[in-house]
């Protein structure tokens, strides 16, 4: 069986930037210039700063992550006869090993969709990470009921592609 490399998309990174870059540039005006944002809406000064850094930590994190994820030379997710190889986001488990899977399954989050790999021991995969690596893995694993999920947002194939291909090696090779 061929091993099916997936390399991360620039396009969609470059947007992905370029949309964090925005809100931290807003969080930061939103910051420094409260008054101009008084409206029927927002009537308080001390909420808009709390927006704006709110704004300026969530997407500056997003900054950093998405920074880190255009400049890797790593492909984003590999699929053989193993397992998959996932490196495709900061919450990416390294490698998945097709006996430890036990189903997968589509769903979609505010029109994002994902595959949720379900295995036999979360916690193989939770324990091994760092602290706020693992946080989140624990927050996806009481959410979806399984830490390890692949989008194809940052991938250079559609999600149906992606879909397609991961069942495909799914269904070939659990035991």
């Amino acid at each position: 069986m061929n091993t099916i490399e997936i390399k991360g998309s620039k396009t969609k990174l470059t947007l992905m930037l370029l949309a964090a870059l925005i809100f931290v540039s807003l969080g930061l005006f939103f910051v420094t210039n409260p008054d101009k944002f008084i409206s029927a809406i927002f009537k308080n000064a001390f909420f808009i700063r709390i927006v704006g850094i709110a704004s300026i930590l969530f997407f500056g994190l997003c900054l950093i992550f998405l920074t880190k994820s255009f400049f890797t030379k790593k492909i984003n997710l590999i699929i053989n006869e193993k397992g998959i190889i996932d490196n495709s986001s900061y919450v990416s488990v390294g490698m998945i090993f097709w006996d430890d899977i036990t189903s997968i399954e589509r769903i979609d989050v505010m029109s994002t969709k994902f595959l949720v790999i379900y295995v036999k021991d979360p916690g193989k995969y939770i324990n091994i990470q760092s602290n706020i690596k693992k946080k989140l893995l624990q927050r996806n694993l009481k959410t979806y009921g399984s830490p390890i999920s692949i989008s194809s947002n940052t991938l250079t194939c559609s999600f149906n592609e992606l879909e397609k291909i991961v069942l495909k090696y799914y269904n070939e090779n659990k035991h």
